[in-house]
């Protein structure tokens, strides 16, 4: 496995990956020491596309990921990825498009599981009625990302 660490303006960000495809991105208190050189070319464009978003020049990313999870996480997490830059959607929504309308806490239960935040937006799903709901790198990064998001559409 390799990491790369990014300098976001939201905290630093931790991205790993194998020889072929990305398989988590999330916020770290600090950054280790990295060797470039050595790291496959599927790490080097997630750190030129996350630079990409956060200069809000990036709204659909182009990485081969390797999410791990049942397949009902699986059918949760592509879904997420449908939901547009920019907008959200809510845990009922996303029940509803896997097949089963009932399935909102299965639907939470699957967004904290996801180890590859921002590419993989469970940021931009939301409560009901519109409130910020859970977010394993805080709600203030939610309402951060949710924000550059809409002001960079």
């Amino acid at each position: 496995m390799y990491k790369a660490y990014y300098k976001s303006p939201i905290g630093f960000v931790e991205l790993i990956s194998d020889e072929d495809s990305l398989l988590a991105l999330s916020f770290v208190e600090e950054a280790e020491k990295m060797d470039m050189q050595t790291a496959p070319g599927v790490l080097k464009l997630a750190l030129e596309q996350i630079d990409e978003y956060f200069q809000g020049k990036r709204n659909v990313f182009d990485i081969k990921l390797n999410a791990k999870g049942t397949e009902f996480q699986q059918k949760v997490w592509q879904r997420l990825i449908e939901v547009p830059y920019g907008k959200t959607a809510c845990y009922g929504d996303i029940a509803a498009a896997v097949g089963n309308g009932k399935a909102s806490r299965a639907v939470g239960g699957a967004n904290n599981k996801n180890k590859i935040a921002i590419i993989i937006p469970c940021h931009r799903i939301v409560g009901a009625d519109g409130s910020m709901t859970g977010y394993a790198g805080g709600l203030w990064r939610k309402e951060w990302l949710l924000q550059h998001e809409k002001s960079n559409r």
